[in-house]
């Protein structure tokens, strides 16, 4: 059995105003997860003391990282990582499209890993997408495109995992799962794990979405005193294994 784990981790700023990437290392870490997709990461960024989040998360866990920067200031930057024990090798980091609005809008990536699990390599991609609805939209479209899960190399086993900003009645949602199996409603008496707000979470927009090879076993929030305290987004995990 294998897990995947994705997490907004609120650039390590916990709903009590500490800033703490060892608390967030601590949280996955009591997940035992074999794949981490973490979003909204600051790496040297003078608002978090300049510290490199995503690479002391991933050598408190002892993982192998990968980074994509949506957001490149000089040497402030901000975005999404993918973390593992497993041998893995980067395919693509890129960006997503805006909404082409000419009010500030904050630009979005998704980064794309082959991980080894005893000769299967399942490719993971994780995201984080916008705030407005046209955006997403554009945002779904591009990772469904011939760049990212339309690409050759996009072979099955596929997870996707991320901060989606979309609830499952949302258009988004629905393009998503024309393609992918969302591993919650892939269990055949799905509970509903609700994500965000931490403290009380009610709106479920952090999602795994899995190929048709990917078997889901468990989805679960991770709802410790301190995965409610240590970001403003719960933890999601999903056990899975690779069926033929």
């Amino acid at each position: 059995m294998l897990r995947i784990l994705t997490y907004n981790v609120h650039r390590c700023l916990g709903i009590d105003g500490q800033l703490s990437p060892a608390r967030i290392a601590e949280v996955i870490a009591s997940c035992g997860a074999d794949i981490v997709a973490l979003q909204e990461l600051d790496v040297k960024r003078a608002r978090t003391r300049g510290v490199d989040q995503a690479q002391a998360i991933a050598e408190e866990l002892c993982m192998h990282l990968h980074f994509h920067p949506a957001i490149q200031v000089m040497e402030e930057l901000y975005g999404d990582a993918i973390l593992t024990h497993r041998p893995s090798k980067l395919i693509k980091a890129g960006p997503l499209p805006s909404w082409g609005s000419k009010t500030f809008v904050e630009p979005r990536g998704a980064l794309w890993a082959s991980v080894s699990f005893n000769g299967t390599e399942v490719q993971i991609i994780n995201t984080h997408l916008g705030l407005r609805g046209p955006e997403r939209l554009r945002q779904v479209d591009a990772l469904l495109g011939p760049e990212w899960l339309g690409a050759p190399a996009a072979r099955e086993p596929i997870i996707v995992a991320g901060d989606f900003n979309a609830i499952p009645r949302s258009h988004v949602y629905r393009r998503l799962t024309s393609h992918l199996n969302d591993a919650q409603s892939t269990l055949t008496c799905p509970r509903q794990q609700p994500t965000y707000p931490s403290r009380a979470p009610f709106l479920r927009i952090d999602h795994v979405f899995v190929s048709r090879t990917v078997e889901v076993f468990k989805v679960e929030t991770i709802k410790t005193p301190l995965a409610r305290v240590a970001s403003d987004h719960l933890p999601l995990a999903v056990d899975f294994r690779f069926i033929a």
